[in-house]
């Protein structure tokens, strides 16, 4: 199957969207192919500011104004809690309320930008999308990162060599209650180290505590510059400390 023949099939989806590298190819393609295809975009305290502004920026520039549903995802006692398959939980509500929306406007048809690379058994939030009976044509039409990576470039998507960006409750330590504060510091810490030239980093918390994982390439700045870094991140940690083993690079 092509994506042409998915969306032969279905010519209307409503589409949730990131501004990640998977969904802004696939709402340009399907946009290409004349779908009349809908972008959802949540926006909760787990989303980072910078990667909200560029899923509009994006879509702007596609012609496609997403509509931008409010998602009070720390409401939840068990998402709050944070056990192993949190995303099960996150993924089942945000989705939910997205396909709720979507069938409001006309759209009973729900896509998600899920490719043929992700390895569904170690996504638990996979399963809620399931039970929901989302679609996801990347995965479907058989693309990996690396084919949506070139297609993208080829298309001219400013997204094609941006890294994979996990939600920032991913950052905190499973079993520990997630807060609006403890999101808020590693979202402000995150921006600082962006701001010293690094990327694709995470600044795991337990605690009061704070692990900074950057790619092997980057190390040796990182060391270098570490007492500027404790100097400015110590307003949110007792401690920080660097992961001598680095980060291994997302696809």
């Amino acid at each position: 199957m092509t994506l042409k023949d998915f969306f032969t099939l279905h010519p209307k989806a409503a589409l949730a969207y990131s501004g990640g590298t998977d969904s802004a190819f696939l709402l340009y393609e399907a946009l290409s192919l004349g779908a009349d295809v809908k972008p959802y975009l949540v926006r909760s305290c787990f989303q980072p500011e910078f990667e909200f502004q560029n899923a509009l920026d994006l879509s702007g520039k596609l012609g496609a104004e997403p509509e931008i549903i409010i998602a009070d995802v720390l409401s939840d006692d068990v998402i709050r809690s944070n056990p192993a398959n949190r995303c099960y939980y996150c993924k089942r509500s945000i989705f939910s309320s997205i396909a709720e929306k979507a069938a409001e406007d006309g759209y009973k048809v729900l896509i998600d930008g899920t490719n043929a690379s992700d390895d569904l058994n170690e996504r638990p939030g996979a399963k809620a999308l399931s039970e929901l009976g989302v679609l996801s044509p990347l995965r479907e039409c058989g693309l990996t990162k690396p084919d949506i990576r070139r297609l993208s470039h080829e298309a001219g998507l400013n997204t094609w060599n941006r890294p994979a960006y996990s939600c920032l409750a991913t950052r905190v330590k499973t079993g520990e209650t997630i807060t609006r504060e403890r999101l808020e510091a590693v979202e402000k810490s995150e921006e600082f180290l962006f701001s010293l030239g690094f990327t694709d980093l995470r600044v795991r918390t337990s605690s009061d505590t704070a692990k900074l994982q950057f790619p092997a390439e980057q190390l040796p700045a990182a060391f270098e510059k570490l007492d500027e870094i404790k100097k400015e991140l110590s307003r949110y940690f007792r401690e920080i400390s660097i992961d001598p083993e680095g980060r291994k690079a997302s696809l």
